[in-house]
């Protein structure tokens, strides 16, 4: 119940603030596992994507946000869990199967941080771990627009992108680097469509 309220309020803030737009969202069909992976700019995208999905979508967030008991409590409700960034979270990678296993919607910033590849240049391999150790596709999310009230956001939804044909329990370094950049290099091109 918090959660659906929680969802309504910000999908309806953000309908109005934010102006969102979305296009391609039949790429996501009502049924099925999807791990869904964005460009990240601000502490806005995690709920501007969970509140347009229409789906239950589990968001993967960093493990500072989780310091605050409230914020703890709140983001559980609302489908939000920690995960342990620069390294193996196993606890996170855990939860994360469970969620793909139950057919819902995972979301991930591949970047792994705001603006991560202006910063580094190379995504993070967690999204392509799990879609290589499970089969599930990955839907590619272009975030765009200027995060300023009254200011267009658009959400572009790729296709999905299958990488089934790698699937094994333990992938090798240079396919998930692959298979990451293939994920990047999507929501990239994504984020460059016209508004």
């Amino acid at each position: 119940m918090i959660r659906k309220i929680a969802v309504s309020l910000v999908r309806l803030f953000c309908l109005i603030v934010f102006r969102v737009k979305k296009v391609g969202e039949e790429n996501i069909k009502e049924e099925g596992a999807y791990i869904m992976c964005a460009n990240h700019r601000s502490n806005w995208d995690p709920p501007i994507l969970v509140s347009s999905t229409k789906r239950l979508n589990y968001v993967m967030a960093k493990e500072e946000l989780f310091k605050n008991n409230f914020i703890k409590w709140f983001a559980k409700k609302c489908c939000v869990f920690p995960v342990k960034r620069g390294k193996m979270d196993i606890e996170s990678i855990k939860f994360a199967l469970k969620v793909l296993n139950q057919g819902d919607i995972l979301t991930i910033f591949p970047e792994g941080t705001r603006n991560g590849m202006e910063k580094n240049g190379k995504a993070q391999n967690g999204a392509a771990f799990l879609a290589i150790r499970t089969g599930i596709p990955v839907i590619p999310v272009g975030v765009q627009g200027v995060l300023k009230p009254f200011h267009k956001i658009k959400l572009n939804y790729g296709k999905p992108l299958d990488f089934s044909k790698y699937k094994t329990n333990k992938p090798e370094k240079d396919v998930l680097d692959a298979v990451s950049k293939e994920i990047m290099d999507n929501i990239i091109m994504l984020t460059k469509e016209k508004i």
